[in-house]
């Protein structure tokens, strides 16, 4: 009877093996849409760990590297087109462009980002081929490095962390391995169990698969007590900073944010969400680009449309209770040296008191290829391509994370929009501030990418151990603590306004003191390891 299960179990073996070396390539494009299914909104993250699985399974079984690349690179294509596909949306809000064009963007970027999934197959495949454990652990180390290359190579566009498809409850471990550490942490959980049944049934590998499950049980005990000794004192989830805050969340659609004669509309919106009848002095904040004014001095008059900025400031103001402060994204105007012309512009976050005063001013950093500038100009406005946001000219980059004095509130860190989706570029370390006020527009993100939006500064939270506040025209606006739950929000599509108490920090992180070099020294050891299994099982 035992043989007779063991040749069952052996034929059904061989047929799923039949199986994945006769479709290879449809299998892994297959997985790679269906990994996708594991970020916001569906958050169906078993799904993404059995299409991981099956996704290594095919990988390993390649007979060649080009073969295994490629392999890689066609689960990518499926992972990107279907958890990007949110980008399309955009292009329906551009009169120069034709809407279809935005699905062929999609596919285009697909193209590119695949790129960095073949990467991390090519290298677990020259590794760890013919040695499961090690291809693994090679698999985890180099997609960590991976999508650390994705978030700065060619400007970077780290959208969508493999880390973020996780369940939430897994997510405080990127405070000491952060964001892409997890990515490599989602392919381990994804493989241990085939690994530890495939260690077990073969004497050679048993060993090994016991030392496999182990480590991950000692780190995750060692990270947990790590935690419980640093972050007792402070649980922000349940300590006030004592700032009363004002988020306003207008729901202007993108159709109407820029559209002529809708100013005082847009405005009333705002002005409806922001007075009240208390006198406690309080944080506002309104999101990206709220207002079409200029709220600086010293332009050439014409630029001002007749709404002069101590007028649009005493507009504000009229909105505010003494002590309170706007937090507010606006634009500003770059100028040529005659101070006659405009020959650019930044996105910035202006801050503002109830006597006029501007506080300080944060341009905006990492700004959008196609959306906020065009690269190569002249050769793409011949072809008929143009910028996804209005505008004449192209944004200018600021100089990078940096904290903003509120006075009695404390400091902001900012960052405008996608910038948060950076991990370890949204804090400026030297002069770490009390909280993050991410501002943004995501009328333009469809109905997926705002939630995955929020999904990332959540983690930028944990990371940082540091509250964020989010206000956007038509959501999701929230206020997120710096465990990375999120205490209240306005959902998307509706006018709302959250009224509460601002979160209190924790102290820095092992994320916040070292950035990325965790992660990098994450996936350094798993390498290591890989090297250490080849040599065991050798």
């Amino acid at each position: 009877m035992k043989r007779v299960a063991e040749q069952g179990k052996s034929r059904r073996v061989n047929k799923i093996s039949e199986f994945i070396t006769k479709y290879p390539k449809w299998l892994s494009l297959l997985a790679g849409a269906l990994s996708a299914t594991g970020f916001a909104p569906l958050n169906l993250w078993p799904i993404t760990l059995l299409s991981l699985s099956l996704w290594m399974a095919i990988v390993v079984s390649r007979e060649s590297w080009k073969a295994a690349a490629f392999s890689g690179w066609l689960f990518g294509l499926g992972h990107f087109v279907v958890g990007l596909n949110w980008i399309a949306k955009a292009f329906t809000f551009q009169a120069v462009m034709p809407e279809w064009l935005g699905y062929i963007a999609v596919v285009l970027l697909s193209l590119y980002l695949a790129v960095y999934p073949a990467l991390a197959a090519l290298g677990a495949w020259v590794v760890g081929k013919e040695k499961p454990l090690a291809f693994v652990t090679a698999m985890a180390g180099f997609w960590i490095i991976t999508e650390w290359l994705r978030s700065w190579m060619f400007s970077g566009f780290i959208w969508n962390p493999l880390g973020s498809s996780l369940p939430d409850l897994i997510w405080g471990e990127s405070r000491f391995v952060g964001t892409y550490g997890l990515g490599g942490i989602s392919l381990l959980l994804a493989a241990s169990l085939v690994i530890f049944k495939t260690a077990w049934e073969n004497q050679n590998y048993r060993r090994s698969g016991m030392m496999f499950l182990a480590i991950p049980v000692i780190g995750v005990a060692l990270l947990v007590r790590a935690e419980i000794t640093m972050f007792s004192k402070l649980a922000a989830s349940e300590v006030e900073s004592g700032t009363k805050i004002i988020v306003a969340q207008p729901n202007i659609g993108q159709q109407d944010k820029w559209k002529a004669g809708y100013e005082a509309e847009n405005l009333q919106k705002l002005a409806d969400l922001t007075l009240r009848k208390d006198t406690d002095s309080r944080l506002i904040f309104w999101p990206e680009a709220a207002i079409p004014d200029y709220l600086e001095a010293g332009y050439p008059q014409r630029y001002y449309y007749g709404r002069p900025p101590e007028f649009v400031r005493q507009q504000l103001t009229s909105l505010m209770k003494p002590g309170d402060v706007l937090v507010l994204g606006a634009l500003k105007l770059e100028f040529d040296e005659a101070n006659e012309r405009a020959i650019g512009a930044r996105n910035s976050i202006f801050a503002m008191d109830s006597n006029k005063e501007l506080m300080g001013r944060y341009d905006k950093s990492h700004l959008v290829p196609y959306g906020e500038y065009l690269p190569m100009r002249p050769a793409l406005e011949a072809i008929g391509l143009s910028r996804l946001a209005p505008g004449d000219f192209d944004f200018w980059p600021g100089p990078g994370p940096r904290s903003l004095d509120l006075g009695k509130f404390g400091k902001t860190g900012l960052q405008v929009c996608y910038e948060i989706i950076f991990s370890g570029h949204v804090v400026d370390s030297d002069n770490r501030p009390d909280f993050i006020f991410n501002p943004s527009n995501d009328a333009w993100f469809g109905a997926w990418g705002p939630p995955q939006h929020l999904a990332q500064a959540r983690l930028r939270a944990i990371e940082e151990g540091l509250p964020v506040i989010r206000s956007t025209p038509t959501g999701i606006s929230a206020v997120i603590d710096a465990n990375g739950v999120v205490q209240e929000s306005v959902p998307m599509g509706v006018a709302g306004r959250i009224d509460t108490m601002l979160p209190a920090p924790k102290q820095p992180t092992l994320f916040a003191r070292y950035g990325n070099i965790l992660a990098l020294g994450f996936a350094f050891l798993l390498l290591i390891s890989t090297i250490a299994i080849r040599l065991r099982t050798r």
